[in-house]
């Protein structure tokens, strides 16, 4: 495996702030060159399309050099650290760096509650139940974390759409999450091409889960990933000749690989030193260690896993800006752990043995198949 930092001058929250800067918002970042460049032409709609895990390695094991998405590829660039869809996307929607808006990934500690949140659902973190096995994995009881949105109340942002319209521009969303809640690709896509037909120069942000659902399920080399990605080209190359005087621009926030699983369960050793169990995700860990195991808690993690996790103390991860350039968020070193261990192989560490059998496909660790992503421009 290649080890992959981000590139923080070339990633999508360039991206977003070039798209800001194009409609007249305010921007917090530097802006991507060749989003740059093809923003020069003043199209009547300029429409981002962000395909969940559609990452370069994926189309490059899927898909032909010279069909549709591959072509029209004008150059890789990088997610953020880590590369996973919480941070991912709110990057994207926000056009900040995860240490600037907070959403780290997809469990999260709230000071505040003092509990871990999973963060798109806002429910407590999963667990095992105490008699749950390997042979007979069974999961905890769905417990909400508060009855409010925690990461929204902790780790407010505004999204691009609404600075851009703030801005005295046009600017809308084809989500499943926004208003009007579209829940297929195909009813996203239905709603880019209507407002696309609209009178008007805008801008609109469409986002939808695959092929990072099915990948997740089956695995990145399966199959059935090769099947829908050859069935979602086709969709698009259908989507693409509907629009006029558009630029669209297709990416996707991360890639994936096919992971070897572990459960946390099977090493006592490790749960043993923890304070709470570990957050953001199963390979990109935030361990929250107890003081008298602090020394020697590294030294454990590599009796087990040799060299597949990348070790950084806080102290480290701090000082490398790994989670981004911009101004920190005021919770940020509470969130943080004090260590951060990072796949830097195909191993990924779960919290339960459910989660460990049934997700072969997996992302937020530190490979360049991961990490790096495509530029797609259809003019």
């Amino acid at each position: 495996m290649n080890y992959c930092m981000p590139d923080y001058d070339n990633c999508l929250v360039n991206l977003s702030n070039s798209i800001l800067k194009h409609f007249g918002a305010e921007t917090s970042a530097h802006t991507l060159k060749m989003a740059d460049k093809l923003l020069e032409k003043e199209y009547k709609n300029v429409v981002i399309l962000l395909m969940d895990a559609m990452g370069v390695s994926i189309l490059e094991k899927h898909l032909k050099p010279d069909g549709f998405l591959r072509s029209n590829v004008i150059g890789n660039y990088s997610s953020v650290f880590p590369p996973t869809t919480v941070a991912a996307t709110t990057s994207v929607l926000s056009g900040l760096y995860p240490v600037e808006h907070g959403w780290l990934g997809w469990d999260m500690y709230f000071p505040e509650l003092n509990k871990n949140v999973t963060v798109f659902t806002n429910n407590e973190q999963c667990v095992e139940a105490e008699d749950g096995t390997a042979e007979c994995p069974k999961m905890k009881e769905i417990i909400p974390a508060a009855d409010f949105n925690a990461a929204y109340r902790y780790c407010p942002y505004k999204n691009i759409i609404d600075k851009i319209n703030e801005a005295g521009g046009k600017a809308y969303a084809s989500m499943p999450f926004m208003d009007p809640f579209p829940q297929d690709l195909d009813s996203i896509l239905d709603r880019v091409e209507s407002l696309c037909a609209e009178p008007g120069r805008k801008f609109i942000y469409a986002y939808w889960s695959e092929p990072d659902h099915t990948m997740h399920l089956t695995g990145p080399d399966s199959n059935d990933t090769k099947e829908l990605m050859a069935e979602l080209e086709n969709k698009l190359v259908e989507f693409s000749a509907k629009l006029e005087d558009t630029l669209l621009l297709i990416t996707a926030d991360h890639s994936q690989i096919e992971c070897r699983n572990h459960c946390l369960k099977d090493y006592p050793e490790i749960v043993n030193c923890l304070v709470r169990m570990p957050t953001i995700e199963p390979r990109a860990l935030n361990f929250f260690v107890k003081e008298k195991y602090k020394k020697e808690f590294p030294d454990i993690i590599r009796k087990y896993f040799n060299d597949s996790f990348l070790i950084l103390s806080k102290e480290e991860v701090i000082e490398m800006k790994l989670f981004g350039t911009g101004k920190e968020h005021g919770l940020f070193r509470e969130m943080l752990g004090d260590y951060l261990v990072i796949s830097v192989a195909e191993d990924a560490l779960f919290l339960t043995y459910e989660e460990a059998a049934n997700m072969p496909g997996g992302h937020a660790g530190f490979t360049k198949e991961e990490m790096i992503i495509p530029l797609i421009a259809v003019c």
